[in-house]
């Protein structure tokens, strides 16, 4: 939400700061909605044209992420904590419990647990994958590693597709804002014979095409496709996660230490603390008592 209040903060500086200086808004409502036509107009019809159907379905649902944030919260990296411990801990002690559990994940006890990550598709995925390979005897921690950092660079490549199409139609935004301008001082000189009071009004219709170009460019689609960014690179962070723990249980650690392994590679602002991490795999022991 706080992609909305900055919106806000800046339309209030922006055109409030205009209205204080004595500018008058009547010139600017009066042009906006046509030169708003052409801008954007030209805009998305470049996008459409620039770019596949599945980045530009996906560039609507990274706006939406852009203003609502992430899906992934703190709490949701500690949930799959608690999932890497559980799936770990019945690897070691039984693969073909384990087995049950990753080739049905939707009818798993375990999975249930987490919904949320049950949900996605490319962490349920990622987890089911690794662990079905390792069973398979696939266990080199270095050719796991690695396999696993080729997928995660995959994922996230495939997931900025939409931000990077986003970032162009930034930089395209404000030579469109020119074309609009342009053609308003076209539609001016053909009317040059008007008193000067007209010309005027018309010139600065004209220049708010510039203005809304830049506007659009600089205080909008960028900073949303820049959030998109950031957004996409904490997600990678999240199915990091899993490589560090499934990698550190090939190095022979316990489930706990893998977990903790796993914890303390997240950036601080994601990382739920180790009491934390702690009291919820305790309660998870209880329970499987």
């Amino acid at each position: 939400m706080s992609s909305i209040f900055g919106f806000i903060l800046i339309i209030g500086m922006v055109f409030g700061g205009y209205t204080l200086a004595g500018g008058k808004m009547a010139i600017i409502t009066h042009s906006a909605p046509f030169e708003i036509m052409i801008i954007l107009g030209s805009a998305i019809g470049a996008f459409i044209v620039g770019n596949d159907v599945h980045t530009i379905k996906n560039a609507g649902g990274d706006l939406i992420t852009a203003i609502l944030g992430s899906k992934w919260k703190r709490s949701d990296y500690q949930d799959l904590l608690c999932l890497m411990f559980e799936l770990i801990r019945i690897a070691k002690e039984s693969p073909v419990r384990a087995e049950a559990h990753i080739e049905n994940p939707e009818e798993s006890t375990i999975f249930s647990r987490y919904p949320k990550i049950t949900a996605d598709h490319e962490a349920r995925e990622i987890i089911c994958d690794t662990i079905r390979s390792i069973l398979m005897n696939f266990d080199n921690p270095h050719q796991v590693e690695d396999l696993f950092e080729k997928q995660l660079e995959m994922l996230h490549e495939e997931k900025l597709h939409s931000a990077h199409a986003l970032q162009n139609m930034a930089d395209a935004l404000p030579a469109l804002g020119i074309v609009a301008a342009v053609l308003g001082i076209i539609k001016t000189m053909a009317s040059i014979d008007k008193p000067p009071e007209v010309l005027g009004q018309m010139i600065g219709g004209a220049l708010v095409g510039t203005f809304l170009g830049v506007f659009f460019a600089y205080c909008l689609v960028g900073p949303l496709a820049t959030k998109v960014t950031a957004i996409r690179e904490q997600e990678k962070n999240f199915y990091a996660l899993i490589r560090e723990s499934i990698v550190a249980s090939l190095q022979l650690h316990t489930p706990q230490m893998c977990v903790e392994v796993a914890r303390r590679n997240l950036p601080a602002t994601t990382r739920p603390t180790f009491s934390e991490v702690d009291e919820a795999l305790k309660a998870l022991k209880k329970e499987a008592a």
